[in-house]
């Protein structure tokens, strides 16, 4: 393998971290309403468990509310409960044609409880990031042995680390945001 290849290799396995981080932190609610929080709540609808989204038009009318319209009027109480099953702390309120979820203002001890979920999920990021850099170097030494010049291996590895580096700004500063929007009254 040549040094290109390796690098290449360990930056794709790096912005994949970065991007799976992100992803778990668009599902941690920050007390603003987001149609997100319905991802994992599934429903029963004409035989097939389907998303919310797939039985419902899913809006956020506002920064505290969610408003479910089902397609089908009799969806409404299996959407309903679907929620109250689903244990992601929100109660459905119905009028008969659409259902409504009010985002509570969160509690500075369930700020700390987000902040300190965030902070394991990017830690999570981060031994990905390492694990990347270290199968980047074993492939530097292996190449070594195989005929990579001695000089062109410990370039390919102090490469490696500034990609790491790089990497790590990045995902600090994706924590340093999702902190701030958490703890942002």
């Amino acid at each position: 393998m040549d040094t290109k290849t390796i690098l290449n290799e360990a930056s794709a396995r790096m912005q994949k971290a970065i991007d799976h981080l992100e992803e778990e932190l668009i599902n941690v609610r920050a007390g603003k309403a987001s149609p997100t929080v319905l991802n994992g709540v599934m429903v029963d609808y004409f035989g097939s468990q389907v998303p919310v989204s797939g039985a419902a038009s899913v809006t956020v009318p506002d920064a505290k509310t969610i408003l479910i319209q089902p397609w089908d009027k009799k969806m409404l109480r299996v959407i309903e409960k679907a929620i109250l099953d689903s244990n992601i702390g929100l109660t459905p309120s119905n009028n008969g044609e659409q259902i409504r979820l009010t985002i509570p203002p969160l509690t500075e001890d369930r700020r700390k409880e987000l902040v300190k979920q965030v902070r394991g999920e990017a830690e999570t990021a981060r031994i990905s990031l390492r694990n990347a850099r270290r199968d980047a170097v074993e492939a530097f030494k292996k190449a070594q042995k195989e005929g990579m010049p001695e000089d062109e291996s410990k370039d390919g590895e102090t490469q490696t680390q500034k990609l790491l580096e790089k990497f790590t700004k990045l995902l600090d500063g994706v924590l340093e945001r999702k902190e701030k929007e958490i703890m942002t009254v």
